[in-house]
Formats: C-alpha cells, structure tokens, sequence
C-alpha cells in the first residue's frame, strides 16, 4: 500500500479518479433521493446500493503520501496475497487522509480567527467593516451611524460584537478539531494494537479491527453531537443554528459473535459501511466548517479590489479618449516615443558599452605595440637632443663633459650663451651661435610636448576600459535588478513545502509545534486527563503528517529521507518514551540538511 502511494507514476491517475469518484458519490446520492423512502428498504435497490460502494471505493482516491500507518515492514507483501487485508488497510489509510484533511481545513481557519483575536480594537472593527464583504460593509457602516445617536461608543459596540463572533468560531473550530484528533489518535492506536497480528493472524484480527473501528467511529458521532447541541444551547447563531443536522452514522449489523472468522462478503460489507460513514462525517464536517472557516481572499480585499476595479475604469475611460477610437493619436505617439526611447537607453546603455569592451579588448595589444613605438620616438628624440647640448656645452666652454651629464645643466649653459649672444642679435645670428642655440629649445620643446601626449595617451588608454564599464553600469543594474524579481518570485512559495529560507523556517517551526506538543501530551497522562492526553496525541499525529509532507521531497534530494523518515515515525509511536522522542526532535533540527538555516548549511 505505501509502495503505491509513494510512486509519482500513478499520482496524475489517482487525482483524475478521486475528481470521477467524488462526482459519482454525488450522481449516487442525488438518484437514490429521487425514490421514496419505502423503497430503501426494497432488495433490488438495497443489493444495488452494496454493488455501488464496493466497486465505488476500489476506483476510489489514494491520499498523497503521508505519515504512514503503524503496520510492521512485513505487512506489505501480505497485501500482495490477501485482498480484502488490503481493501482493510486502504480503508484506514483513507481514514487518516479524511481526519488529517479536515484537520488541515479547520486549522487554517482556526489559525486565521486566532489572529484577529489577538488583533487591536481598530484591526476588529477593520475588519467587520471592511473584510467580511459589501454586505457587511452596509450593516457596518449602518451600526457605526446608529450608534453614534446611542450611549456608548459605537466603535467599542462593534469591537464587543466582532469580539463575540470571533470567540465563537474559535470555540465551534477547537472543539471540532480536538474532536478528529481523539479520533486519530484512538485509530492509530488500535492499528499500532493490532499491528503484528494483522500479519500472524488476519483472518481473526481484521474483524476485530473493523468492530473497532466502528465502535470509535459511534464515539466520534457522540463527541461531535455533544459538542453541537452545547453550542445550539450557547448561541443560536453558532454551528449555523437549527440548519446544522446531527450527525449519525451507520451501524455495524450484527453479524456474527465476536472472535468467529467473517466471510469474504461480510468484510467487504463493513469496509463499505466505513465509507459510507466516512462521506457522511466529510459532508458534516464541510457544511460545519463552511460557516465558521476564514473569509476567501476575494472577501477578505473585496473594497481593495473595487477600489482597483474603479481606477481601472477610470484609466480605461482616459485611454479610450486618447485612442484611435476616439479619432486621437496620443497613444500611438506615446508608443512610438517609447519605443525610440527604449531603443535608444538599449543602444547607448547596453548594446554599445559591450560592444566598446569588446572593441578596447581586441585593441588592447595592438595600441599596446603602438606605445611601444611611441616611446621608442620619443627616446630617439631625448637621445638627439642630449647629443646637440653635449656637444654645444664642450664648445661654449671648451672643455669635455661626460656622457651622462644632466641634460637641465647644459640647458642652463645654452641659454646663458643665447642671453649672451642677443646683446648683439645680428652679429651673433650670422657668426654666432643664435641659430643653434634656437634649434636647441625648439628640439627641446618638442621633446616636452611628445613626453606629455605619451603620459595623457598612456592615462587614456589605460582606463578605456573603466569608462566603457561605468557606461554600462545602469544596464547592470537593470539586469540585477531583474535577477532579484525572477528569484523573489521563484522563491515567493513561504510554506514549508517550498524552497528558500522561509520555507526552512516553516519547517523548523513544525518541529518546535511537535515537540510542545509531545510535551503536552505527557503533562497530561502525568495528571490522568486521558481524553485531554488522546486529543494531544491527535494532534501530534496531524503535525507530524505535515512534516512528514514539507520535507518529503528535499530529504530525497539530499539523500537523509530514509533516516528521516525513521525518525518521524518514532515520534508518532504511542508507546515510545517522551525523553526518546524529545531527543529525536532535537536531532531533527540539529543533523538534517533540510532542516538546517540557510546559513549553516553544509
């Protein structure tokens, strides 16, 4: 059974059969309606309804894998041979998916009107008005005017009234979810009682197992009939008043003494009877819930939505007048302007800085040879003139100067010669040195000037590449900003069944839940509450079910499902010691790498 429900092949199958058969329970219901009531009883139509349920429920829906029943390993391939020991486990497999489920609904719900509990008085009177729909928008804004013409504060009635309703269907809810825990929690542990005889013995054990199981079913009818009648009794607006019917379930006929070996057909008739019990419960439960669950997102920001609604009118009137429709080209011409200007931030922020770094690169080596050239000239000229200052220094003061002279010393020794020789400017210009002097300072200039244009070519070429960068800086932006949106809407899914550091946290979270849980649970064996202790365990199961599902799939990727999963199911054992599954819950949180923060992953 768990071979199958674990395989990801059939999944897509059992979803289109468990839509077929919730639609045919519907049809079936409906057509059996239509006849009188005295043909119930009718033996055509009573072998005709037997047929239905037990071809019904072998096309019915097997629940996503969860936590597993307590059966022994060995119980699987006995369900290879014995088939109605295998219709017996599918039926308390789709026991736990019916609880659980249900459980799941009223907890979010539960969850939900704890929230607005805790709320402020303008959080509650916010949401009476404005969160329960445009009806209520009316009775609200209705009851704030007419109290306002009252003694008291109209604001302070509302907040009483949103007060007393949300009290209410937190009590409707907590009752009905400790309800189904106790449920769970006996079932569980009868399946955990009958474990090992279920595969020694199944031919005795599983009539005793589907007496049981009825037994705990008429309990849960009391419970929750109890729990109704209290509430009619408290307030006539809850649990829906005189329109909520009580719940009754069918009985297990007496079909043979307890302990004597059952028929093939008798076991078949008792799994049906638990299927028609269990439609029965999901159809109470829903009509029960419905009336007390939280308000749908669409109610919840109905006025946010009327008000987008409205703005979205008002922007479509503007648009129309600027359209073509209206004989106006407006917005063709907006269009076009922002395309052009799309174009051109493309072109000039994006498309044309690469298109530069990829140029700047290519050059890189060629303007880096020509450099070398460059200063190669440079060099020649420094050379020729060090040569004519030497030799002009040697003659103007007849003596020899070594060839490492400073060239600023023989500069200082030329111009002094060309002061000199200008106190007679015609005289020295055709027999003195004034020409050469002229030609020196002129060689010298240009050696200046080519030193200069290598250092700034040198400054520009080596930052070429920074400003063809900085030039795409508002397109690198824009892209990672983009980035961050893809991956804030990848990882937008917060539960924890998600991916990223919220659904880690979720995850962590269902661990401390089980572990206050399996606290409570032995705080109350400790006093003797044992319907108190029984609905803990209840909801210790319904944790463990959702850890069990949130982290499935990440501890398979990671290769610890095995261990973890080994680990889960010990929580849920009833007779395994506190302090054991204490530590396993720290283990949890401490060793699994789906488990870990983001940060101390390993």
């Amino acid at each position: 059974m768990e071979v199958e429900s674990g395989n990801p092949r059939i999944e897509p199958e059992r979803d289109m059969r468990t839509l077929v058969s919730s639609y045919s329970n519907q049809v079936w219901r409906r057509l059996v309606g239509l006849f009188p009531s005295k043909h119930h009883d009718s033996n055509l139509l009573a072998k005709f309804t037997n047929f239905y349920y037990r071809t019904a429920r072998s096309r019915s829906w097997r629940r996503r894998p969860g936590l597993p029943l307590p059966l022994p390993s060995n119980s699987l391939e006995s369900t290879l041979i014995l088939t109605e020991a295998s219709r017996v486990y599918d039926a308390l497999d789709d026991i736990l998916e019916h609880v659980l489920s249900s459980m799941h609904i009223i907890q979010k719900s539960l969850q939900f009107w704890q929230l607005k509990a805790e709320g402020t008085n303008a959080q509650k009177a916010y949401f009476m008005v404005f969160e329960r729909g445009p009806r209520a928008f009316i009775n609200g804004t209705v009851q704030l005017i007419r109290g306002c013409s009252m003694e008291g504060s109209p604001l302070q009635q509302l907040c009483h009234s949103a007060a007393t309703e949300i009290s209410e269907k937190i009590a409707v809810l907590t009752s009905l979810r400790c309800c189904l825990a106790t449920f769970l929690s006996q079932v569980y542990v009868e399946v955990d009682n009958f474990g090992e005889a279920l595969v020694k013995d199944p031919e005795k054990s599983l009539p005793s197992l589907l007496v049981n199981i009825n037994s705990l079913l008429s309990k849960l009818e009391e419970s929750i009939n109890q729990q109704h009648e209290m509430f009619q009794r408290v307030s006539s607006a809850s649990v829906g008043g005189n329109n909520t019917h009580t719940l009754q379930f069918e009985k297990l006929p007496e079909i043979n003494q307890e302990g004597s070996q059952w028929t093939d057909c008798e076991i078949k008739d008792a799994i049906n009877l638990v299927y028609q019990n269990l439609d029965k419960l999901n159809s109470y439960i829903t009509q029960l819930v419905s009336k007390n669950k939280k308000p749908r997102r669409v109610t919840l920001h109905w006025f946010g939505y009327t008000c987008g609604a409205v703005g979205l009118s008002v922007c479509s009137v503007w648009l129309v007048r600027h359209s073509s429709l209206a004989g106006s080209s407006d917005i063709d011409n907006w269009i076009r302007e922002a395309q052009e200007s799309t174009v051109r931030f493309w072109n000039d922020h994006v498309e044309q800085p690469i298109l530069s770094i990829r140029d700047e690169l290519f050059e890189t080596f060629r303007r880096r040879h020509k450099g070398v050239m460059e200063l190669e000239e440079v060099q020649l000229t420094s050379d020729s003139l060090h040569r004519m200052l030497l030799t002009f220094s040697e003659q103007t003061r007849g003596q020899e100067f070594p060839q490492d002279a400073s060239d600023q010393e023989m500069m200082e020794i030329v111009m002094a010669r060309y002061e000199k020789d200008l106190m007679h400017p015609i005289k020295n210009f055709v027999g003195g040195e004034i020409a050469r002097a002229l030609l020196i300072q002129i060689q010298k200039l240009k050696l200046d000037i080519e030193t200069a244009m290598l250092d700034l070519n040198q400054i520009l070429k080596a930052n070429e590449i920074n400003f063809a960068i900085l030039a795409a800086l508002p397109a690198f932006f824009l892209s990672v900003g983009l980035l961050m949106l893809v991956r804030t809407w990848y990882k937008q899914d917060k539960r924890a069944e998600g991916r990223g550091r919220m659904a880690r946290l979720q995850r962590r979270l269902l661990v401390v839940e089980v572990e206050k849980r399996i606290m409570q649970f032995q705080t109350c064996l400790d006093k003797g509450q044992g319907e108190d202790a029984q609905c803990m365990l209840g909801l210790v199961l319904y944790s463990l079910d959702r850890l069990y599902k949130s982290v499935e799939r990440h501890a398979k990727e990671t290769g610890e499902w095995l261990s973890l999963r080994e680990d889960i199911i010990d929580l849920g054992k009833p007779q395994m010691q506190t302090v054991y599954k204490l530590a396993v819950t720290s283990r949890l949180v401490r060793v699994y790498d789906c488990m870990l923060p983001s940060a101390n992953r390993r």
